[in-house]
């Protein structure tokens, strides 16, 4: 299982801002975040950093790379009570009890309210974790606005660590869960940018990365976080901040293999900071529900 979540600054200029076990796992989730900032600078503290890497070095590494592998983001007891919530909810989507679903063999939305047969893969996503009536809520959002998490966001978009009122310059975009799909049957999205079109000419695509992510730094933070070992998320380092080349371009969609890719591999708590327009992509690996796996 893995989180994905995004968070977003409320200002819309970024440079005015200083996811274990042998076997199959049913769920790869992550939280996907988006977070904003009304400030037009970032503020500055000469306290200690909020996690063992200082601020400089997280930024400094999502720019030069588009992304960070964080360890040991969750604690047991964090990854226990998740998996719980995140078993139980994934459970009552498989079985057409929860709407709000990512369905095999789509890519993207609109997504079907009722689940695909398991023998066709099911479902790889749950959504609206955050919802009203959404069973383990509590834990989802306990997580989800948690000190771990919001402590990265607010270094990665130059908010300061220790003042409290730094936080309600955060806007919470989603929360989703990724899961495994079911009958065995593997589900791989294709290798594309969040926010910026696969088809479009290198000159669109250079200015669209460079009003997205000037100087490789962007306006929001987006991440996933393991719940099981997972590595479900495959990336190529440095393409956030440079045009296709034209074996990317040319690739096939969901071609196994590209020059400079990387599969981020990542144990149980561990969190990735991303670059929405890194080039990468996902691959999700089938598992038997009706075995337990």
């Amino acid at each position: 299982m893995a989180l994905a979540s995004r968070t977003i600054t409320t200002t819309s200029d970024p440079q005015s801002q200083s996811q274990s076990q042998s076997q199959p796992q049913p769920v790869t989730t992550f939280l996907s975040s988006h977070h904003s900032s009304k400030t037009s600078a970032p503020t500055q503290t000469t306290s200690k950093p909020a996690c063992s890497t200082c601020p400089t070095h997280l930024l400094n590494s999502l720019k030069r790379d588009g992304y960070i592998h964080i360890p040991s983001l969750l604690d047991p007891v964090q990854i226990s009570s998740l998996r719980k919530a995140s078993t139980h909810i994934t459970t009552l989507a498989r079985s057409g009890q929860w709407p709000y679903i990512r369905a095999v063999p789509k890519h993207l939305p609109p997504w079907p309210s009722e689940p695909p047969p398991d023998s066709e893969g099911g479902i790889w996503g749950v959504q609206h974790l955050l919802h009203p009536d959404m069973p383990g809520r509590k834990e989802f959002a306990k997580l989800y606005f948690g000190n771990a998490v919001i402590g990265v966001v607010k270094e990665l978009l130059g908010l300061n660590l220790y003042d409290p009122r730094s936080e309600e310059k955060i806007v919470m975009e989603l929360l989703n869960l990724l899961v495994s799909p079911t009958g065995n049957k593997d589900f791989e999205l294709r290798w594309h940018r969040d926010d910026i079109r696969w088809d479009v000419d290198a000159e669109e695509e250079k200015r669209q990365l460079e009003e997205k992510s000037p100087g490789g730094r962007q306006a929001h933070t987006q991440y996933n976080i393991a719940l099981f070992d997972d590595e479900s998320l495959v990336v190529v380092p440095g393409s956030h901040r440079r045009v296709r080349t034209e074996e990317e371009k040319n690739a096939d969609p969901c071609a196994p293999e590209l020059e400079g890719m990387k599969v981020v591999k990542m144990k149980a708590g561990d969190a990735v900071f991303y670059d929405s327009n890194i080039v990468h992509r996902g691959v999700y690996k089938g598992v038997n529900w009706e075995k337990g796996e």
